[in-house]
């Protein structure tokens, strides 16, 4: 062969340039087809619709201050709706193969946290703040110093105790764990199943689901969780029509009438900006808030590196291209989800799973998007799945979140205790402002009293004393003579 030859037969440094569609998307560019982009796409979203499903049942088993419940079939069409939306909008503005929607541990804080201290119109509006200030933290260039404030440690201990907190719930919600009532007269708060044992077909299913969920993550097959949730949901439905099942709880499984109907929109646009202000206090508010961004914020981080490493789409430096207008639409998207009542909706990690089948670029977005617009229209078919069919994928998220653990620096003190404090806090309180809080007071105070408060960043002992006041708040109060 020729030199020539051997010249021509190399691949081309610049690929050759593309028009239409290919050219927008750099799909030649980055070394990918629209065949790829398409099998990335439907893979990405068959790995994360499972949120379908989860997302309706954590917000719709949740009461505000007032005892209203959400709707689970609008819950179902805004859950779509917002996902829909935001992940074309990052597939079109941000050209990464990144789907959104509804943030596993962030519906968690709106459900469990926030409801309870207001009505749903005000925690949705401090979601909608939180975006914003996202989106402030962005453009001003604040992001970085937000980042480098807290240590690297501590941020993976926030998800640790999220991924408990979550599991918590999910065996909670499945009847695998009870509160034992207060007129048993024991202090032990918790027991096994409603009677200190595991009784009932529903818990069952939840039994089951868990074992058929971890043995499928365990080979590694590829939408693990769903295929759990609708395998389980199968079975829910044929025990349903033979045994005499008492009590499933929220839902009843059972074959719809009709498997296609009109989404519902009635909680799109339900949402006070500042009414949560006035409802839990301003300190309280802002420190709800604040517990959002941080949970969005480096989750997000995480995740929009971790999905453009794998594609190889970072630069030299290791940075994610255009990773200003990705964080942007970024907290466009946790805005978006307060405005539509389906919380604050955030990047995917499962975005990795359409990376696997080859997806490169923002194309496969389209399709990912165009697939839960198509959901919009399945909420009979989405709405008959069990607590104790979807439960099994909290405890997976869990397992997956606790996995962070491993990057903890246990030996020394000055970071294992504030993330042990950050982690068990969370769920033996059921807050996760609680278990950051704790974990933050703890590495202040740890680093002062070993005389390195220097290497302590301003805004995290900032946040600090808002936590101090936080937790004090009752004394506070007296002090200052307000109650």
């Amino acid at each position: 062969m020729s030199e020539a030859q051997k010249v021509d037969d190399r691949p081309s440094a610049v690929p050759p340039a593309a028009g239409g569609v290919d050219g927008f998307f750099k799909i030649t560019a980055r070394g990918s087809t629209i065949g790829r982009e398409i099998r990335g796409g439907f893979a990405t979203f068959f790995t994360m619709a499972y949120i379908l499903v989860l997302n309706p049942i954590i917000l719709g088993s949740a009461k505000d201050k007032f005892g209203h419940t959400l709707d689970t079939g609008q819950l179902v069409t805004a859950t779509a709706l917002v996902a829909c939306v935001m992940t074309v909008v990052m597939g079109i503005g941000g050209n990464l193969p990144l789907a959104i929607a509804a943030g596993l541990g962030l519906n968690a804080v709106v459900a469990f946290q926030i409801a309870p201290l207001m009505s749903w119109d005000d925690a949705m509006g401090l979601v909608v703040l939180e975006g914003v200030l996202i989106c402030v933290l962005v453009l001003t260039g604040l992001r970085e110093a937000v980042m480098n404030a807290i240590p690297q440690q501590l941020k993976q201990a926030i998800g640790v105790g999220i991924g408990l907190f979550i599991a918590f719930i999910g065996f909670v919600d499945a009847g695998f764990v009870s509160r034992i009532s207060d007129v048993a007269h024991t202090t032990v708060p918790v027991q096994l199943g409603a009677v200190g044992r595991l009784t009932g077909w529903p818990v069952l299913v939840f039994c089951l689901g868990v074992l058929l969920t971890i043995v499928l993550l365990a080979r590694k097959v590829k939408g693990a969780i769903l295929i759990s949730i609708v395998t389980m949901t199968a079975v829910a439905i044929v025990i349903e029509a033979v045994a005499d099942v008492k009590n499933w709880g929220l839902t009843t499984p059972a074959v719809p009438d009709e498997i296609v109907a009109a989404p519902d929109f009635a909680l799109v646009g339900h949402f006070s900006l500042f009414g949560g202000f006035a409802e839990a206090g301003v300190l309280t508010a802002v420190l709800l808030v604040f517990t959002l961004v941080l949970s969005d914020f480096f989750d997000t981080m995480g995740t929009v590196v971790g999905v453009s490493a794998e594609a190889g789409l970072l630069d030299e430096r290791g940075q994610v291209p255009g990773i200003g207008r990705v964080l942007l639409i970024d907290g466009a998207a946790a805005v978006a989800g307060g405005a539509g009542s389906a919380s604050s909706n955030t990047a995917y990690i499962e975005s990795a799973a359409g990376v696997g089948e080859g997806a490169r670029t923002g194309f496969a977005n389209l399709v990912t998007g165009g697939l839960f617009g198509l959901a919009l229209f399945l909420t009979p078919l989405l709405t008959i799945v069990p607590l104790q069919a979807a439960a099994p994928a909290l405890i997976a998220v869990g397992f997956l979140m606790m996995t962070h653990v491993k990057h903890i620096d246990w030996d020394r003190y000055e970071i294992a205790i504030p993330a042990f404090l950050t982690i068990a806090v969370m769920p033996f309180t059921y807050s996760i402002t609680n278990g950051i809080g704790a974990g933050f007071l703890a590495y202040v105070v740890i680093k002062a009293v070993l005389g390195k408060a220097k290497e302590v960043n301003w805004l995290l002992w900032a946040v600090s004393a808002l936590f101090l006041v936080y937790f004090a708040i009752d004394p506070v109060e007296q002090l200052l003579g307000v109650k």
